[in-house]
């Protein structure tokens, strides 16, 4: 088979106006050290140099700026000519990445890398289930990844749940680089028009999120319940896998350094490059789901307020799952409970009943998408009907 390049001819638009911004933000953050290592001690503190080193800096900028301009032009006119193929896997992983990084700067520059959120079916699952079925899955991915990445070591929860309960799986796709709470809203409407839409009625709707795509779907609950939308009232089922409910030990360690960093005005400067990361990363600091917990705030404040509690949703039953390196719950004793990513408390925090609570011994964040006592334990969730157990052979058991 011939080879697919990872990059689309569309694709060096957004390249291009990427690396001006990079080079630009690059002779500011230069500019910001040289006039604090220059600066006599005890002079006024001023943002940017002057005399000569200050026309070199804004030089610099200026024929980023003006060279940037005119290559956006001419890739305007060209491309379009030149036209698109296919999307290969590894361009659809790698735009994943850095939509998850950079998403909010990409969508705020309309960089055309931007991911627009969308529902898919794969033309996998539609070989499988031609048909829609009234029992509908919508299966939301986590930060920096991308719906086609739900199929991992050859196993897909959607295309084995179509087959083993008649589900009709969708998969979301969107910029894991935005605001939790500006995802969320987008995912409430996008689920009205979905229902609204779908060609046979909705008997039964369901929602598994993987990691930041778990509180995805909590914000949307509580979005679309706030529009009046009519698709809550269709949701049965909500399956969070991995899901930093109460935040992601990794981000509050980043909003640390970005502390550290900005004690001494010497590294101040290099606080920017943390920075750079998007809105979507440091909402897993504390699991934030609504505008309110960003707005008019400084989001790389140093800070332990966590966000307004939001509850789950009502009449439907909720199901969480976690992972732990840990081999057995004797070995957890000895270290921090987590999969790498989400410690145990955080991903179990929702004050759930046992029956509706499971752990993965032995693995990683990512096992929950491929491992088979995992997908066992979410069938059975998924199966549960009034009370009993429905097995992929079609009996059941109380």
């Amino acid at each position: 088979m011939p080879l697919q390049s990872p990059i689309r001819p569309s694709d060096l638009r957004g390249v291009s106006r990427l690396a001006i911004d990079a080079t630009v933000g690059v002779t500011d953050l230069v500019e910001a050290m040289h006039l604090n290592i220059a600066r006599v001690p005890g002079a006024t503190r001023g943002a940017a140099t002057g005399g000569i080193t200050g026309l070199v800096y804004r030089s610099i900028r200026g024929v980023t700026r003006l060279v940037g301009g005119g290559l956006d032009a001419v890739l305007a006119r060209i491309l379009p000519l030149l036209g698109d193929g296919s999307s290969p896997p590894g361009r659809e992983a790698l735009l994943a990445a850095l939509n998850g990084v950079l998403g909010d700067h990409l969508a705020a520059s309309g960089n055309p890398l931007a991911i627009p959120m969308r529902l898919r079916r794969a033309e996998s699952i539609q070989e499988t289930a031609a048909l829609p079925t009234g029992k509908l899955l919508v299966l939301a991915h986590g930060l920096c990844m991308n719906d086609l990445q739900w199929r991992r070591q050859g196993h897909d929860h959607g295309a084995a749940l179509a087959r083993d309960l008649g589900f009709t799986p969708v998969y979301l796709h969107y910029n894991s680089g935005l605001h939790i709470s500006t995802n969320g809203r987008a995912l409430a409407d996008e689920m009205e028009k979905l229902v609204r839409q779908w060609p046979v009625p909705v008997e039964e709707l369901a929602i598994v999120g993987h990691s930041m795509g778990g509180l995805l779907a909590r914000g949307a609950c509580h979005y679309g319940t706030a529009a009046g939308h009519d698709w809550p009232r269709h949701l049965k089922k909500l399956v969070f896998l991995g899901t930093p409910h109460h935040g992601s030990p990794l981000e509050r360690g980043g909003n640390r350094i970005d502390f550290l960093l900005g004690v001494s005005s010497y590294t101040a400067p290099l606080a920017r490059l943390g920075k750079i990361r998007s809105a979507g990363i440091t909402d897993l600091r504390h699991g934030s789901l609504l505008d309110e917990d960003w707005q008019g705030r400084d989001r790389f404040e140093r800070s332990s307020r966590t966000g307004r509690p939001v509850p789950l949703p009502d009449g439907v039953d909720c199901y969480a799952m976690a992972a732990t390196k840990g081999k057995t719950v004797e070995s957890l004793a000895s270290k921090l409970p987590s999969d790498g990513l989400v410690p145990l408390d955080s991903a179990l925090g929702l004050g759930l009943p046992e029956s509706r609570r499971w752990v993965l011994y032995g693995a990683h964040h990512f096992d929950l998408l491929s491992h088979p006592d995992a997908y066992g334990k979410i069938r059975e969730w998924l199966g549960g009907l009034n009370g009993r157990v429905v097995r992929p052979e079609g009996a059941a058991v109380e």
